[in-house]
Parts: C-alpha cells; structure tokens; sequence
C-alpha cells in the first residue's frame, strides 16, 4: 500500500481504537518475499517472508498476529499466524521494540491447489490491546505461483508387465545308452534289441513324422572306462564309435529318418567315473575322489586306484561297466503354432490355448482395448496364475482407470505377494493417491524392475527432491525425466530429453515452450504452444494462467 494513504487510514483508526494510536496500517514496502513469485515444491507452496516493524511503531502493551493468505477467485487459504508483542506484554513471542522497531521472518507453507495459479500473497494484521482488538488492512506482499513442478504426471509412466514364458522353438533332447563288454566294441543283439534302444527309435521316427517337429542332430558319443591303457583305450573307443555310428545310420536309413549326425569318441571317461564314484555308496569313495584330484596323469591315476585292491573289486563290478558304451543324443525343436495361429486362437477358443499362448498373444496387437480382452480371458481360464490380474491392471492403468487397475493389482499380489512388478504397480496407484510414504516403500519392493528408476524420479519430483529425481531418471527420454532438468535449471539437458522423445504429446510441447520462456526464446514459445493446444485444448486454460509465460504476449494463442 502507498504510504501516502497511511495518514488518513490511521486517522480512522484513532476514532476507532483509541490506545493504538501509534499502530496504523502497515505498508508492503516493508516486507519482502523469498522467491518472488511463489513456487511449488514437493505439492507445497513455501516461502520467507521477512519483515520490519518501523520505530516508534509497535504499542508497548499491544499483540499483533500477523496471519498470511493466499488469495485466489475461488477464495482463500490461510496459512500459519505468527505472534508478536510489545515491550510490557507478558508472553512467549517475538518481542518487538517500540523505540528500534524489530525485524521479523515468516516461513510459510501452503498445500498446493490449482487456484493458487492465479493468487495473491496477503498478510493480514489483527492488533490486540486489553480487551479491544482492530484488523487492520491487508497487505500483498507477493503475486502468483509458479506450477512448474506439477506438471510431473505418473499417468504417464509405464507399469510393469508380467512377461509371457512362450517360445516359438522349445529345445528337447532325448537319449540312450549301448553298452559293450570290456575290451571289445562290437555291438551286441541284447542291446540292440533292449527295449530302451527300440524305444529310442521309435521317439526318433515319431518326431520325424511330427508336423511340429525338427529333428536337428543325432549325436554318437563314445567311451571307455579309464581301467586300461591310454593307447588301448583311443582305439577301442573309436572303434566303438565307429560301428555304432554305422549301425545307427543303417537304422536311421530302414526307418526313413533323415537328420544330421555327429559323433566323438573319449578314450578315457574319467568325468563319468568320478560322477558315478561320487553318487554311490562305495565305503572308500572319498577315498578314490581324493586320489582323483591328487594325479593330474591318468595313468598315474590308474596305478593308485588298482593298488587299492579290495576296492578295485568294487568300482570293477559296480563302476566301470557303466563307462564301457556308445551314448545317441536325439537333439529335437519342437516348433509353436504360428503369430497367425495363436491371436486367431485368443479370439475364437482361448482355452486352446495355453496360459503362455494367451499372455504371449496380446502383445501381438498394439490395441489397448484387445489386450485388455485377451488378459480378462487369462483371468477367467486361469485364475490362479497372477499375470493375468496384473497385465489386465496394466492396460487399465494405462486407460486411465486407475480404480478397476488398483483392483486387478490387488488381486495379483494376493497370488504372488513378492512379485517385483507387482509391488511397482501398486506403487504407482500410490503415487496417484499421494501416498508418497506408501509408494516409496513399493518401489522399494520393485528392485530390478526396468521401470522403477522412472517411478523413482516421479516419486522425487512429487516430493520435492529435484535433484534426486534427475539422478533416478538417468538417460530416460520421457517429459518427466526433462521437467527434472528444467526444474534443476539444467536448459540444454531438457532440451535433448525433449527432442529425443519417440511420440511427443501436448506436453512435451508445453514444456519446450517453458523452455523457450526460460532461455528468453519467444519463438520458442508461441510454436510449441500452438502445438501443446493444437493436441490438447485444455493447454490454452493452463497457459493463460501460467506465470511462465507472463512476460510474453501470448493472448492470441490462449484465445
């Protein structure tokens, strides 16, 4: 308030509240706001107001509660009175001087609103002296709010999908093993005609004929037990290898099979006699291992375990019958139905399917309301499988819908309580609700999931910790990660964020329009405004009242 108004207010003031005479109305030029305008930070508006109260001012035996109030059209909010008394007031507050005057600091703080846009700092005086008490006029001491920081958005983070199992190619093996009597590598009739070789080629002709099937290699891998010579036994396992890899192509031919085969042959199989040394119940087998691992020199090796005498008899009769064969390895891929197959599938009998089939078949479409179709399918054929609930809650959330998402993830962690991406969701319903305490410890839950680090630096944005929030955001191209920048003053970092975002929305384009505002680029900010309003109209409301842009001339684009 002018000063030059002060002397006829305080006359006023006289008539009506003789023995305050001294305490007329107080001027905004002896207040000062830290900043100026006001800002949001962390969901609050906080600032320093420091004052003075003139000499010669303050009543010796008056009260004045200095109450601040952020005035906006909808009305007002009152923020935290502060007490001070003259010199013969008995109390606790900041005593003010009559003769010296005094100096005085306000912190205040008010919880953010979006009316506050457009407001007003007021301070407002009630002086009490006795049993009379006079409000004196407001002052302003402040105009407007800067809302920069809630622009930050967790509608736009992404929630975490729980990923499918399905692959198109699954790996199978099969195998047998044809065994040969010490020293000799001709193949025996008892083998051949043994039930689990015949069951061998049966599976092998099966999977020929299998329209899903691929029979990649068949494998001959052959040994010798490491009780003889090292020469001796090179040549007995080659030769073993070599009639069984001809009997199993003679076979391979009479059954109309046609694969690949491989084949190798180990002299001594000192790997398969220690496994089958250590899985029996041999007394002195710690014994043999030990002796194992002591000779590096297979024949050296031999020599030890022969001496042992009495259990050479063993491992002879229990161990090295074993290591005397030829092994076929079957190697198979077994190929899926086709993309065409499976999203046929998921709309015309989704039970065919299985539960990795369905998952894996909404993510052939990029329609949000097909994929929320599919995953309800996968709730309703298998309920007890949580990724259903939780890709359903994720579409939903992804919608907008944050209730029926809330609900869907609940359902999901009543499944499977310490799924990671679970717990990262239902930190986002949270982070929404403004429960920041409740989303923290979520995401803290979510250790590992790609999407957390965005989660984290949105969850910093809302409360405050800019500096965080840039730190936890990392390269991430998103306008949340560029509001970080922006709000940490870091102009050409925002920039780069903005510009490498894949599908800009209005708001990457409102954004680079603060940008322009901020770096003094007023072409800047008429384009991208045009363009953030072009997408979303509702930009032009938020722009009009946006202090950002006070200084530009930005009527004809807000219109």
């Amino acid at each position: 308030m002018n000063k030059k108004l002060c002397l006829p207010l305080l006359l006023l003031f006289v008539l009506a509240f003789v023995g305050c005479k001294e305490m007329g109305p107080m001027s905004a030029d002896y207040f000062t706001v830290t900043p100026s305008p006001l800002e949001v930070v962390g969901g609050q508006v906080p600032a320093t107001i420091t004052g003075k109260f003139p000499e010669k001012y303050f009543d010796k035996k008056a009260t004045v509660t200095v109450t601040p109030y952020l005035v906006y059209a909808a009305g007002e909010t009152a923020g935290t009175p502060f007490v001070y008394q003259g010199e013969k007031v008995q109390g606790n507050n900041q005593t003010i001087s009559y003769k010296m005057g005094g100096v005085i600091s306000m912190p205040v703080s008010f919880t953010y609103i979006p009316e506050m846009r457009k407001s007003d700092l007021y301070l407002g005086f009630t002086v009490k002296k006795g049993k009379k008490t006079i409000e004196l006029p407001r002052v302003k001491v402040a105009e407007g709010v800067i809302s920069t920081s809630e622009i930050a958005d967790a509608q736009e983070l992404t929630p975490a999908i729980t990923p499918d199992k399905f692959q198109r190619i699954i790996k199978e093996t099969f195998k047998t093993d044809i065994l040969f009597l010490i020293q000799q590598a001709n193949l025996r009739a008892s083998e051949l005609n043994s039930s689990k070789v015949k069951d061998f080629h049966k599976d092998l002709i099966a999977a020929n004929e299998a329209p899903n099937k691929e029979i990649t290699n068949v494998n001959i891998s052959s040994y010798a037990s490491p009780d003889g010579g090292v020469e001796l036994n090179t040549k007995l396992a080659e030769k073993r290898e070599t009639n069984t890899t001809a009997y199993l192509e003679k076979q391979m031919k009479k059954d109309k099979v046609v694969a690949n085969t491989t084949a190798e042959f180990t002299a001594q199989d000192w790997e398969g006699f220690q496994e089958l040394v250590s899985k029996s119940n041999i007394q002195d087998k710690d014994l043999i291992l030990r002796v194992l691992s002591m000779y590096p020199d297979p024949e050296q090796r031999e020599r030890e375990i022969k001496n042992m005498s009495s259990t050479f008899k063993v491992l002879a009769e229990e161990i090295l019958p074993q290591l005397r064969y030829s092994r076929l390895t079957a190697s198979i891929d077994v190929i899926g139905k086709s993309d065409e197959e499976i999203a046929k599938l998921a709309k015309e009998d989704a039970k065919s399917l299985t539960v990795d089939e369905l998952l894996y078949a909404a993510t052939l479409t990029k329609n949000n309301n097909e994929k929320a179709a599919i995953y309800t399918k996968v709730t309703e054929i298998y309920p007890n499988d949580y990724r259903g609930y939780n890709n359903l809650g994720m579409i939903q959330y992804e919608n907008g819908d944050l209730n029926a998402a809330a609900a869907n993830f609940a359902k999901a962690a009543k499944i499977a309580p310490n799924a990671p991406e679970i717990a990262l969701n239902q930190g986002l319903i949270s982070l929404n609700n403004k429960d920041y305490a409740k989303a923290e410890r979520a995401f803290g839950s979510a250790a590992g999931v790609n999407e957390v680090n965005d989660a984290l630096g949105v969850y910093y944005l809302k409360k405050g910790d800019y500096n965080a929030a840039v730190k936890a955001f990392g390269s991430s191209k998103t306008n949340n990660a560029a509001l970080a920048q922006i709000l940490t003053k870091d102009y050409s970092a925002a920039k780069n964020t903005l510009a490498g975002i894949s599908t800009p929305n209005a708001t990457t384009y409102y954004l680079l329009a603060v940008l322009g505002a901020r770096t003094n680029n007023e072409q800047m900010v008429t384009s991208n405004l045009k363009q953030s309003i072009k997408l979303d109209p509702s930009k032009a409301a938020q722009a009009a009242s946006d202090l950002e842009f006070a200084k530009y001339s930005i009527d004809s684009i807000v219109k």
